[in-house]
């Protein structure tokens, strides 16, 4: 049985599902970002959310990644943990 890692390998050879792929990266960095922020802060998803004037619905969903959230939605979430957002293009 094939590893995750050597099924996922063997997909992105297609080159068509390695653009599809890449275009999803961001996406998946600023998730990323988000929860292991949340979890060094030790911060629950219901407390963040307090923190930041939104519901834990919304955490949910933008950690989960069917959310895409609005610049100021992250300022939001940016507030919360003390810290300010960072923005470039590469």
């Amino acid at each position: 049985m094939k590893s995750f890692k050597q099924f996922k390998n063997q997909l992105l050879k297609d080159p068509k599902i390695k653009v599809e792929y890449d275009k999803l990266t961001p996406e998946y960095q600023l998730v990323q970002a988000v929860i292991k922020k949340r979890i060094q802060r030790g911060l629950s998803q219901s407390q963040l959310a307090k923190k930041a004037g939104t519901q834990q619905s919304a955490i949910s969903r933008l950690e989960s990644g069917r959310y895409n959230p609005s610049l100021t939605f992250l300022t939001k979430i940016a507030k919360a943990f003390d810290s300010t957002i960072n923005i470039s293009f590469q």
